[in-house]
């Protein structure tokens, strides 16, 4: 079995590129795959492994200056559910495209699993999933909003065009694992919002800790890697994921007729021209003759 771990944290690195050789080694040293961002605001990532191996990268994620408090979400998987590993330097850990947002400074109140169903079920929270359209499109908690943002970039101008709906209520938001609700809620906060809050350990937390009997999440989450979706529990949901525009899709879409495997679906077929579904077959191609000689095609990877 091979185990997930999803984490973030939020401190001032003041020369990203110092870090990222020595992280870089040390995490191909021990097996890992998966992606790590680094920022001057700190690391965000998923990485997958041998239960040795990861333990050994939170240690010495931890051990860097100012990480010491860094906490992480742990989930399994029956297959490595990443192609490779990549260390790269980013502008943000979460892309908001807000300079003067600062998690460090201040973020919302923090809701633990076991109290947000009673919060998002008072009649006076809105309740606002942070998440992109598609991963909404397959699972959100029941009575959320969906801003139908095609990116987190897109959040801020949401709020402005929609800020006057939520007049006289308390802002509950959420998101896969917590790490665009700090910039979110920093936000808000910045735009005069007092009561705002947010799930601590995101949907992931909740699904691990929540029964499923008591559950007010419907559908699956949608994760950033080979899994696609995880349910209660986090178990390994049924969605795979479109190759052409990277979007989940169920089993069922397989059979519909704009579906070809690595060069479209019914989300994205409308999207692409004839030439760039050419291109796709040719990549499948590769990945294909790839998969014959027992080789992983970067191309499939994360």
């Amino acid at each position: 079995m091979i185990t997930v771990a999803a984490l973030y944290h939020f401190t001032r690195v003041p020369d990203p590129e110092a870090i990222i050789p020595d992280l870089r080694e040390f995490a191909t040293d021990q097996g890992v795959r998966g992606s790590l961002l680094v920022a001057k605001e700190g690391i965000n990532g998923t990485i997958a492994g041998s239960r040795a191996a990861i333990d050994a990268v939170i240690r010495y994620i931890k051990g860097l200056p100012g990480f010491d408090t860094l906490d992480w979400k742990e989930s399994a998987a029956s297959e490595m559910p990443f192609g490779r590993l990549k260390v790269r330097q980013k502008r943000e850990i979460v892309t908001m495209g807000q300079p003067d947002v600062d998690p460090t400074c201040a973020v919302g109140q923090y809701v633990t699993p076991s109290e947000w169903n009673d919060l998002i079920s008072a009649p006076d929270v809105a309740v606002i999933d942070t998440r992109n359209d598609y991963e909404v499109s397959i699972g959100t908690f029941r009575g959320a909003i969906d801003p139908q943002t095609d990116t987190f970039r897109d959040f801020p101008e949401w709020w402005q065009e929609n800020k006057d709906r939520f007049h006289n209520k308390r802002i509950a938001m959420f998101c896969t694992g917590g790490i665009r609700c700090e910039k979110s809620t920093n936000y808000l906060m910045g735009q005069g919002i007092e009561d705002v809050y947010h799930l601590k350990g995101g949907i992931l937390k909740y699904l691990e800790e929540v029964p499923e009997e008591e559950s007010l999440w419907d559908g699956a989450c949608f994760v950033f890697d080979e899994r696609v979706s995880v349910t209660h529990g986090l178990a390994e949901g049924e969605h795979i994921l479109c190759r052409a525009c990277r979007r989940p899709i169920e089993p069922a879409d397989m059979d519909r007729p704009e579906y070809e495997m690595g060069v479209s679906c019914h989300n994205c077929l409308p999207e692409h021209s004839e030439a760039d579904r050419e291109r796709f077959r040719e990549r499948q191609k590769q990945i294909a003759l790839s998969a014959a000689r027992g080789e992983s095609h970067l191309s499939r990877g994360q």
